[in-house]
């Protein structure tokens, strides 16, 4: 079965690792609205997206993600991000994407990606497989009332930073989106950490992921 390559990119070209790993690869214009559809592939071949992060990362990449899932249902996930943190490569695997990786990362890692989500794995690195490890050792039965009860320890404002910042938002994005300074937003995570005993934002993204 013929599988196509679809980079989804702000870049008027491709990265030279892209063309390297896949030189058969398409790259398709940015789509920002969830009711604008991506070209349509070649008949018979699975796919795979390439999402290159957008600058507006958070609201465009559920937009992004949505709308590939209702056009190709079985269609095949990979988001790149420039700049990688864990806490929004938990998020995007809870959207359903199978891999997360750096924009720049060298084609041999891109193949490697290609190989194992195309056998039905999911690829997220082994710096994010050895934190998820680390601390999801104690989180693993998290359970939506428990999610629930871990909120109603912070105040209100308190919540709506520290659900921004479990998607893997940046302070600067979360203060752009909730109105408020980013010293503001560092002071509200701040007490989020001391109050829920989080260690970090990947810790925190673990405790507030409601379990299916």
């Amino acid at each position: 079965m013929l599988v196509q390559d679809i980079f989804i990119s702000p870049l008027e070209n491709a990265l030279v690792s892209w063309v390297e790993a896949f030189p058969k690869a398409k790259i398709a214009p940015l789509f920002n609205h969830p009711t604008v559809k991506p070209k349509k592939a070649e008949k018979g071949s699975d796919i795979v997206f390439w999402l290159h992060m957008n600058e507006d990362r958070q609201e465009w990449l559920t937009n992004t993600i949505s709308t590939i899932q209702q056009t190709y249902s079985v269609a095949k996930i990979v988001v790149l991000a420039n700049a990688p943190n864990q806490a929004e490569a938990l998020y995007a695997l809870s959207l359903g994407v199978v891999a997360y990786a750096h924009a720049y990362s060298p084609a041999k890692v891109l193949l490697e990606i290609k190989t194992v989500i195309t056998n039905g794995g999911v690829w997220m690195g082994q710096d994010l497989l050895k934190r998820l490890i680390e601390v999801s050792t104690n989180l693993a039965g998290n359970q939506a009332a428990q999610v629930d009860q871990h909120l109603k320890l912070l105040t209100k404002r308190e919540k709506q930073v520290a659900i921004e910042a479990a998607k893997g938002l940046s302070n600067k994005e979360i203060a752009r989106i909730l109105t408020i300074t980013e010293r503001t937003v560092k002071a509200h995570l701040s007490s989020t950490f001391e109050r829920l005993g989080a260690k970090d934002r990947l810790h925190l993204a673990l405790m507030l992921n409601k379990k299916a």
